[in-house]
């Protein structure tokens, strides 16, 4: 870990990837804060208007010395070459969900931060969406006996035309579900283990279009989790959860609450202003913060789940 710094001024960062989540997130974010400027980006095919850009990464890393963060916003499969090339050259590096296509990539990028003295920050953008601490604070003393998540969604209007997430790494319907773990594993007061797992592939994809999974926790709670990608109409972002004293349930993702079926009053909605205010936190402490457990949940599922060919996806 290399010595906190005091920021003078705002870090100079790089967007690396200009898809449709730098575009609706990252960038706006970034606009908004008062610890990082957007200098550079890095993208094959495309470039934001005002800003000096680059076609590789290493060509960023090469001609802009100042340029000290990097945020990856490319497709999970080859996100490890591009952290590993930017903490070899000493820059601090902020990364998409999920963290990596692999656990071990996780890992070996956590350990290779730490060598060189450089931030790693694995980002889980529902962590920050204003029920989910409430909900942890709330959950904390209390004994959960059943939780239920239902995520389903249209991959349609979130993912239009993104082929690579039915291409092995790219995570299908999991790309979306491990935001739920990624919530899930933040508020239980207790670790939990997948126990089962079924999943539906499509006939000509590499990940699945759908997934149902049962997680238990070493003092009897259990969970299920229902995960579709064909969800059209209304989309369904919950977790409920029933404990010994009393229910609690998030919707919209994490946005509301309730408590016993009451609403609680939160805050706006700002989840990814979320993420770089905890970045620029770990910047100034000089350390790093790696949570892989929402991926590795993910690699269980893998590893033990039931596999059902279900019918041929087109983007259509």
């Amino acid at each position: 870990m290399r010595c906190p710094v005091k920021a003078t001024e705002p870090v100079k960062i790089a967007i690396v990837g200009l898809g449709k989540i730098a575009h609706d997130q990252h960038i706006p974010s970034i606009g908004r804060s008062r610890a990082f400027t957007l200098a550079a980006t890095v993208s094959r095919g495309s470039s934001l208007p005002g800003f000096d850009h680059y076609g590789r990464l290493g060509d960023l890393l090469g001609a802009r010395p100042d340029v000290t963060a990097v945020a990856l916003c490319v497709p999970p499969q080859v996100r490890f070459g591009m952290a590993w090339e930017a903490l070899q050259a000493g820059r601090d590096v902020l990364l998409e969900k999920p963290p990596g296509a692999t656990v071990a990539e996780v890992q070996a990028l956590a350990d290779l931060a730490r060598a060189k003295g450089r931030t790693l920050f694995a980002t889980w953008h529902s962590r920050f969406a204003p029920a989910v601490a409430p909900a942890k604070d709330w959950l904390a003393h209390r004994e959960v006996k059943t939780a239920r998540i239902v995520w389903r969604e249209d991959v349609r209007k979130w993912h239009p035309g993104q082929t690579w997430i039915w291409q092995a790494g790219g995570m299908g319907v999991f790309d979306p579900g491990i935001n739920a773990l990624s919530i899930l594993t933040e508020i239980m007061p207790h670790p939990v283990h997948l126990t089962s797992a079924e999943m539906e592939f499509p006939e000509n994809c590499e990940t699945p279009i759908a997934a149902r999974l049962e997680f238990e926790d070493a003092v009897g709670g259990t969970v299920s989790a229902d995960f579709d990608f064909r969800q059209t109409g209304p989309q369904t972002w919950d977790i409920a959860v029933e404990t010994s004293d009393g229910s609690l349930k998030l919707s919209a993702g994490g946005a509301k609450m309730e408590i016993d079926g009451r609403p609680v009053d939160q805050a706006a909605e700002a989840e990814y202003d979320g993420i770089y205010a905890r970045f620029a936190e770990l910047l100034a402490a000089g350390s790093s913060d790696v949570d892989a457990s929402p991926l590795v949940h993910v690699a269980d599922a893998f590893m033990l789940g039931r596999r059902i060919v279900t019918d041929p996806f087109h983007d259509e």
